[in-house]
């Protein structure tokens, strides 16, 4: 790992700087120690990736922290997002049957943040008009937009061509994780069905199914596949961390590819797919299917 440059200036007091470098450590080592637990993209790690009030939570933090060179600027927003069916997402403005948004029900500061070279910040969420609340689950997406950087006023552009057309583009990231507030006793329940497997010479064995969910709340989880031999050796020849079947959806396509192991045998045996609780929460085996290869 890179050493970390910290600067920081002499008008704060010594304890500032030891709760940071405290916290910035902290954020570090959930990048090594639990990597299913942060999220990244460009230069911005946040922790967790998904926030979830309920029972009697009614505050959390988002660390965030700049893991880049150079010193960068977010906006935080609130969007509405709909699952599709083959999980891909699109934006929303008015919810789909049975689906509630947690937006109104949630404040979080600050709305924006600066964050030099190796910084982090923490931002504030607090659930709010509980009292509105009824039995089920309501979710948004916080969007953490990065803000391209400004020329300083005054710096001049070099002009190389006069007769040319000169067109610069800006690349513009954003990322989002879910926001959900979860209301009352759970009915969900999910299954896996149309189990297939996709063999190809020249490509990766590629697995597809169908989940099945019914009820109030959502479903996130990892997948787990194992080969089963017919000689009953069991070889784990592929895992899907984070997969999500979100309400209002009672059926999400998915499919992945497996890994090409020695001595594995993708036309003889059987596939076994397991979905289950994260591994950072209480182990939770939701749904489990097979299929017969030979």
């Amino acid at each position: 790992m890179s050493q970390l440059n910290i600067i920081y200036k002499k008008s704060h007091p010594p304890w500032r700087l030891m709760s940071f470098i405290v916290f910035l450590a902290g954020i570090i080592g959930f990048m090594f120690l639990s990597p299913f637990d942060a999220v990244a993209q460009g230069n911005l790690l946040i922790t967790p990736r998904r926030v979830v009030f309920e029972g009697s939570k009614r505050s959390m933090d988002l660390n965030l922290a700049n893991t880049g060179r150079d010193t960068a600027t977010y906006v935080i927003s609130l969007v509405q997002i709909r699952m599709k069916e083959d999980g891909g997402f699109e934006t929303i403005k008015e919810p789909d049957p049975g689906q509630r948004f947690a937006d109104r029900f949630i404040r979080y500061f600050p709305r924006s943040v600066t964050l030099g070279p190796n910084e982090a910040q923490v931002v504030k969420m607090q659930l709010i008009r509980s009292n509105e609340l009824v039995t089920g689950e309501y979710r948004s997406h916080f969007y953490f937009r990065a803000i391209p950087s400004v020329k300083p006023l005054g710096e001049k552009e070099t002009i190389k061509d006069t007769t040319s057309l000169s067109v610069r583009l800006t690349p513009i990231f954003g990322i989002t994780i879910p926001v959900i507030i979860r209301v009352g006793e759970s009915t969900a329940k999910v299954s896996l069905s149309d189990l297939a497997l996709d063999i190809t010479d020249n490509s990766d064995p590629r697995i597809k199914m169908v989940f099945n969910r019914t009820g109030n709340m959502s479903f996130y989880g990892d997948l787990t596949v194992d080969h089963i031999s017919t000689e009953g050796k069991v070889t784990r020849v592929g895992i899907a961390n984070g997969v999500a079947v979100y309400t209002p959806n009672t059926v999400r396509r998915f499919q992945f590819n497996l890994n090409k192991i020695p001595g594995v045998d993708f036309r003889r045996g059987t596939i076994r797919v397991i979905y289950s609780a994260p591994s950072d929460v209480k182990p939770v085996r939701y749904a489990e299917a097979e299929l017969n290869l030979n």
